[in-house]
């Protein structure tokens, strides 16, 4: 079920993919989907629900997975990955395509006021607190303490906010 709030604007050249199961993705009053954004239901049963006064840039991508939840005003630079699933891999006697996903970790939470850097990739697990930033490239699958400034492979905390 897609619930897009009328001060929305979504770029025509955004791919939102509906669900076949129904999922609810919900995007925000005043919130910005960019052109070549790609929203795709897969990989769990989790619900998208985007704040009001987001801004989500080009090339991103974001599955559904085992959920998403952006809070209000949060900001997500060009390319990145919002990914809330877990492939299986394990068993060496079948494809990695063949069996399907492991259990939820607990989907991918982001507070209010929170800026993702170009290409940032966000994990199953992640819990992005209020004020965060996150600079470009970082790979996030923790928890991220609110307005702290994190960066690297993995998100490490190199500072933060008004310091």
């Amino acid at each position: 079920m897609l619930d897009i709030d009328p001060t929305a604007k979504i770029s025509p050249l955004a791919d939102i993919e509906p669900s076949a199961r129904g999922t609810l993705m919900r995007i925000g009053a005043r919130t910005m989907v960019d052109a070549f954004v790609k929203i795709k239901p897969a990989g769990g049963m989790g619900e998208l629900v985007i704040g009001e006064d987001c801004a989500i840039n080009s090339g991103t991508v974001i599955y559904t997975g085992n959920g998403v939840k952006l809070g209000d005003g949060v900001l997500i630079a060009a390319n990145c990955t919002l990914a809330p699933t877990n492939h299986a891999f394990g068993d060496r006697s079948r494809r990695i395509r063949d069996q399907g996903f492991l259990p939820s970790k607990g989907g991918i939470v982001i507070g209010d006021d929170v800026w993702l850097g170009a290409n940032v990739v966000v994990l199953d697990g992640a819990d992005i607190g209020t004020g965060c930033v996150v600079a470009a490239g970082a790979v996030v699958r923790g928890k991220l303490e609110p307005y702290s400034i994190y960066a690297g492979v993995p998100a490490q905390r190199v500072g933060a906010r008004g310091e």
